[in-house]
């Protein structure tokens, strides 16, 4: 099926290592919930039903069998080579197994067809040449990993039961199976041309006790075909034959899509929680929600891809969310609207290479992030610009957000990197409440315009209103936020340090790019944040770093491609976005920072915003994007 060129390694079982790099991690989704599948058959990490659902697979925390995982490999024993790859344009990964006794290909899926269909696991292995001794161990662990399931076998099927969760594993072929543990272990061999499929599937006791009976499941062949053409159908809306990165932004553009939670549209920033920044550090965080401003930000990708439907429906999603409160708007949300996250440490597992504390929710739900309004009315102005549906509900609420960023885009906050430290008047929040004001006056202008508000003198008033707050606030920013000595903008006002969010500005048309202002803040960023090619949040050391030791921020190295192009400096901006290209893993993830000094992926994985930030700077050298500067 089109199988993309694939990368190799030599295995033995079981690995070496405790904890496998993030590198060696694939992603399998369907639109409710994602898998991460290591390089040697190992599922290390599944939260069922949904994306924020606590996991039934969390080796990828815990280190050890016990937290939960399903491996198929060659018998135990066996040495082999590795090598896999995507069916082109899917979430389908195919790992080959070659040993002194043969050559197996292991295909995995989480079954989707575009329906909310129930959920399911796919794993086919086919024996290609020679004769392959397999095994298969699967181990439930629910609630991250701290809850055993009873199992019970049913003809050739297994049961697993823990409280509202419905398991079944059922196969087709020869198998041998044994429960062992709470733990069903399978053994087979094949020889060339046969094969075997196993089937995990889920539902909820509602799903199972409910009058409308489930869908059947279907055969292993069927499950693939769908989920090849699903994908397929799905990404054969874009056109890249002018790109060069062709391939990485397709592929960027279905990890996103497969971040997205069907049922509602929401996008999570990614699928894991607690990977951490800085290996053995504390900045682990759950970011398996979905925040209002990479939603706005992948309205943009999706949009300049041409993917309207995508965009639409999460513009909808952030309606309903948000409600008609604009005073409670949050930064995150769970993936059904739901505004309850609350942050507990899990305990029961040691975290990824030892990384501790392991979090559960996010205490970033309750932070004033003053931006987040400004952001929610720039993706607004992107959505009525493309011509999306924005009803006349939506419109209303849409000045009333603006009406309470007038009340509240002088407090102090948290900042875009959600500090937890001292609030503080962050550049970048400033500006995005500048940005988030014009985009609400030109809303009000084209409503005017095409008559959805009739001329008023209080409408003439307000707008006068608006265009003064904007310059005041403009003004504010380039007379606070800016130090001439350093001759640079600053993090916040009175701050010596720069951080990559000043990379934004020329980006929604704050400053021109070629500014000397801009310029000169370019140029800093690139003195003092350069690392390898890459582009680090902040200094080592700086103030807001909380003494942690990060690597490169991926989505800052692309803002600083797409700053690049915008001054002209098209070479660069190449150059820096190859640097991007290469550190994404075999199968083209990227985590959400870059470790240079280990040379190793660091952070969730994989992460949205540095997908996001990909597709921009690639469709931005190519001439497809959006114009920042518009309203």
């Amino acid at each position: 099926m089109n199988d993309p060129p694939q990368a190799s390694s030599t295995s033995a079982a079981p690995g070496t290592s405790r904890y496998r790099p993030l590198e060696d991690y694939a992603l399998l989704g369907d639109g409710q919930s994602a898998a991460l599948a290591d390089r040697d058959g190992a599922i290390d990490w599944l939260c069922w039903p949904r994306f924020d659902s606590p996991a039934v697979f969390a080796r990828l925390l815990g280190g050890t069998e016990e937290s939960g995982h399903w491996t198929v490999h060659p018998a135990q024993g066996t040495h082999w080579t590795v090598s896999r790859g995507y069916l082109a344009d899917t979430l389908v990964l195919v790992t080959t197994f070659e040993t002194v006794t043969g050559r197996a290909t292991l295909t995995d899926f989480l079954h989707t067809d575009g329906s909310r269909s129930p959920r399911a696991m796919y794993r086919i292995i086919e024996c290609t040449s020679g004769e392959m001794a397999m095994r298969s161990d699967l181990q439930l662990r629910f609630d991250f990993g701290q809850l055993r399931p009873w199992i019970e076998a049913q003809g050739e099927a297994f049961s697993v039961r823990c409280g509202v969760h419905r398991v079944r594993l059922s196969c087709e072929g020869q198998i041998a199976h044994e429960i062992d543990d709470a733990c069903v272990r399978s053994h087979f061999v094949l020889r060339q041309g046969e094969r075997n499929a196993l089937r995990l599937t889920h539902a909820l006791e509602a799903e199972v006790s409910s009058a409308a009976p489930l869908p059947a499941w279907p055969d292993a062949d069927v499950a693939l075909d769908q989920t090849v053409a699903y994908w397929r159908g799905w990404i054969s809306g874009v056109d890249m034959r002018s790109c060069p990165w062709a391939q990485s932004v397709r592929r960027s553009l279905l990890t996103l899509k497969a971040l997205i939670y069907r049922p509602s549209g929401a996008m999570v920033a990614a699928c894991t929680s607690s990977l951490p920044e800085v290996p053995g550090g504390s900045a682990n965080w759950d970011y398996r929600y979905s925040w209002l401003r990479d939603g706005c930000f992948a309205m943009g990708a999706f949009l300049n891809a041409g993917l309207r439907d995508e965009a639409q429906r999460w513009l909808h999603w952030m309606f309903d969310a948000v409600g008609t409160s604009p005073d409670g708007v949050q930064t995150l949300y769970r993936v059904d609207g739901e505004r309850q996250i609350p942050e507990w440490e899990l305990g029961a597992l040691e975290g990824y290479r030892y990384s501790q504390p392991v979090r559960v929710g996010n205490a970033a739900s309750t932070q004033r992030q003053v931006d987040v309004i400004g952001e929610v009315l720039y993706g607004l102005s992107l959505a009525r610009r493309a011509g999306l549906d924005v009803s006349a509900r939506q419109r209303a609420v849409e000045r009333q957000l603006a009406d309470e960023l007038t009340r509240c885009w002088h407090w102090r906050d948290s900042g875009m990197w959600e500090s937890r430290g001292e609030l503080r008047h962050y550049t970048w929040s400033k500006v995005m409440a500048w940005k988030g004001l014009r985009c609400a006056l030109d809303a009000a202008q084209c409503d005017t315009r095409n008559g959805s508000i009739p001329p008023d003198p209080d409408e003439q008033k307000r707008h006068a209103r608006l265009t003064k707050l904007c310059a005041t606030i403009h003004g504010e920013v380039c007379r606070e936020a800016w130090d001439a000595g350093l001759g640079s903008f600053v993090s916040f006002y009175g701050a010596r340090d720069i951080d990559a969010s000043l990379l934004l500005l020329p980006l929604v048309g704050f400053l021109p790019p070629d500014d000397g202002r801009m310029v000169g803040t370019v140029e800093r960023i690139v003195a003092e944040l350069d690392d390898g090619g890459l582009i680090r949040r902040w200094r080592r050391g700086a103030e807001n770093q909380a003494g942690q030791d990060e690597g490169a921020f991926i989505a800052c190295s692309c803002w600083l491609v797409d700053c690049l192009r915008l001054m002209g400096r098209e070479a660069e901006a190449r150059e820096r976005l190859e640097s991007v290209l290469r550190v994404a893993n075999d199968v083209g993830l990227l985590a959400e920072e870059f470790d240079v000094g280990r040379a190793c992926l660091s952070g969730n994985f994989p992460q949205a915003l540095s997908h996001l930030g990909l597709i921009t700077a690639a469709l931005g050298l190519c001439g497809g994007v959006l114009d920042p500067g518009g309203g």
